[in-house]
This record gives structure tokens, C-alpha cells and sequence, in this order.
């Protein structure tokens, strides 16, 4: 059964989203702090995090970076808090998805079983590992590697899987929305999922951040890889 952590303050919402997981078929561990969900993680390695923005003591932007600093476990925001700035932030700390208070149990679910279909894909071997290469970028799909100058490159798995989809179309522009169709498996989604991990990816695969080399921006059309 899969496991979802749940942090959030609010005993009524932790409450009734707990239920309503495990009424989905999941296994929820929930807490009210990001510290107790941080020694909650560690100790039960959670498949999913769930994490609100406003708690007490560490808020959720803190805790999501602590996250990601040592796990590449899918995080999941469900705040209140639904300003650009707010969204923003909460995916450039690391998270991969973005939910506006009141949550729709429906929707969260098939949120979460896009998570589990995007996890399983990345850790599927076949069996040869092919290398495709950008130049002094290179990517291992199979292997679940991407190498900048021969070093390895940390990435998160929605990082990975961004990656590999334009590398598999070298060359190509691909729109937002059929990144977030490809990647997140939403028909519908907002577009500054992608633009918020296109930026992570850059801070990472690029010598010059804002003057991309291998990721590269089509105005008006979308993202390319080039080759």
C-alpha cells in the first residue's frame, strides 16, 4: 500500500484528508509541524509529502528545501496561499506540485497516482542504456543519469523526467502544455510548473543560467533542447 506523509497544522483538514487517503487506498502518517514531518520522513520514507506553507515554527519553504536536500521523494503543496509569489517560491524550494485550499479529494488523488506512474517509469530499467548527448551535457535515461562536464548532475525526478522528454525530441519545440501532458500527465495544468522547473533545470545543466546553451526558450512557442 502506497504511503503518503501528511504535514499540516490545521487538526480538521489533517484530520478529514487523512481519512479521505486512506479511503483512496493509501497509508497516511500526518503531523501538525515541519519539524515532527521532517523526523516523520526519516522514519517512515513516505512515497508522497503533502506539505502546507503556513505552519507553526519552520514554515513549509523551509521544509520542503530541508526535503530535498538529501531525498528526491515527489512533494506535493496544498496551501491557502494561491498568489504567483507563493507558488513561485514553494516550487523553486523543491516541490512538484502546487494544490489551492479547498482540495478536491478526487483530484489529489489523481494527482498522486500521476506521482506514483512518473516514479515507477524513472526507475524502470530496459535493457540496453543508451546516452544521449548535448554537446558537454549528457543523459542516461535507463540509467536515470544526467553528467555536465562528465560530473553528475543531482536532480529531482520531475527534473529528470522535464529532461529527458526534450532530450528525446532534440531540437524540437515543445509547448507548455504538452510538457505538463507528458511529464505531470495533466490534461490540464498551470504552465508555471514547467516554467518554475525549466529554471531549476538551468541553475543546474547551464554554465551561464541566464544565458542558456542546451535549454533553451522559443518565445511564444516553448522549450527546446538543442542539440
Amino acid at each position: 500500500m502506497t504511503s503518503v506523509l501528511l504535514i499540516e497544522d490545521d487538526d480538521r483538514i489533517r484530520l478529514s484528508l487523512s481519512l479521505a487517503l486512506e479511503d483512496e487506498g493509501y497509508t497516511a502518517h500526518a503531523v501538525a509541524t515541519a519539524e515532527d514531518g521532517l523526523a516523520e520522513q526519516r522514519r517512515v520514507a513516505a512515497e508522497t509529502v503533502l506539505v502546507d506553507l503556513m505552519l507553526p515554527g519552520m514554515d513549509g519553504f523551509e521544509c520542503i528545501r530541508r526535503l530535498r536536500r538529501d531525498d528526491d521523494v515527489p512533494i506535493v503543496v496544498i496551501s491557502a496561499r494561491d498568489d504567483t509569489h507563493d507558488i513561485v517560491a514553494a516550487l523553486e524550494a523543491g516541490a512538484d506540485d502546487y494544490l489551492v485550499k479547498p482540495v478536491a479529494v478526487k483530484e489529489l488523488a489523481a494527482r498522486l497516482r500521476a506521482l506514483r506512474r512518473r516514479g515507477r517509469a524513472a526507475t524502470t530499467t530496459a535493457p540496453a542504456v543508451r546516452t544521449l548527448a548535448f554537446g558537454d551535457l549528457e543523459l542516461k535515461p535507463e540509467a536515470g543519469e544526467v553528467r555536465l562536464h562528465g560530473a553528475e548532475v543531482r536532480v529531482t525526478r520531475t527534473e529528470f523526467r522535464l529532461l529527458c522528454e526534450l532530450a528525446d525530441h532534440p531540437g524540437q519545440v515543445l509547448s507548455r502544455q504538452q510538457l505538463l501532458q507528458r511529464v505531470w500527465e495533466y490534461e490540464v495544468g498551470d504552465e508555471r510548473l514547467v516554467d518554475v522547473h525549466v529554471g531549476r533545470l538551468r541553475h543546474k545543466i547551464e554554465d551561464v543560467p541566464g544565458a542558456p546553451r542546451h535549454l533553451v526558450t522559443v518565445r511564444g512557442l516553448g522549450y527546446k533542447l538543442q542539440p
